[in-house]
């Protein structure tokens, strides 16, 4: 049985992912099963356990990607997802969220457009891990004026337009 099943839309679908020592062992996991679905996968690192490195050193070059559009959603994993959602979210573009349950999953894309998930690798198992990624990546924006309004509010701060 597969864990990862696209129903359509979400086959066109580019994704990167990036993880430091904390979250290695998801990536590896999510990376395999990504691939085996048939998704497009673009690993951003660490591409060898290092209990050395750093998240950002990954996160930043995966957020960079997301906005410059050569990948379509991302999957920032580290130890807690704490940093990783911290370094992702001081990108402009970069609308990320650490997840731990399902609702958030599909909810942060459909109102909020996420396009980066934050995950805990020492805190989130494979299981809901896989359930939590398949539920962003099979997740779609939904175009509501109160949706949009909160979104161009959003880049207008990152642009500095909209100042409090």
């Amino acid at each position: 049985m597969k864990i990862f099943q696209k129903s359509g839309n979400e086959s066109k679908l580019k994704v990167g992912i990036a993880a430091d020592h904390g979250g290695f062992e998801l990536k590896e996991y999510l990376v395999s099963e990504l691939r085996q679905a048939g998704y497009e996968i673009t690993d951003y690192g660490n591409s060898e356990l290092d209990p050395d490195d750093d998240y950002p050193d990954f996160v930043i070059p995966l957020g960079f990607a997301i906005v410059s559009h050569k990948v379509d959603r991302g999957i920032a994993i580290c130890g807690s997802g704490v940093g990783a959602d911290i370094i992702a979210n001081k990108i402009t573009g970069i609308r990320a969220s650490l997840i731990t349950e399902v609702y958030s999953a599909h909810q942060g894309v459909e109102h909020d457009d996420m396009n980066l998930i934050c995950l805990g690798g020492l805190v989130v198992g494979r299981n809901l891990a896989s359930d939590l990624v398949n539920t962003f990546l099979k997740s779609e924006y939904i175009n509501k004026e109160s949706h949009q309004r909160r979104l161009q509010k959003i880049f207008d701060f990152e642009n500095r337009k909209l100042n409090y």
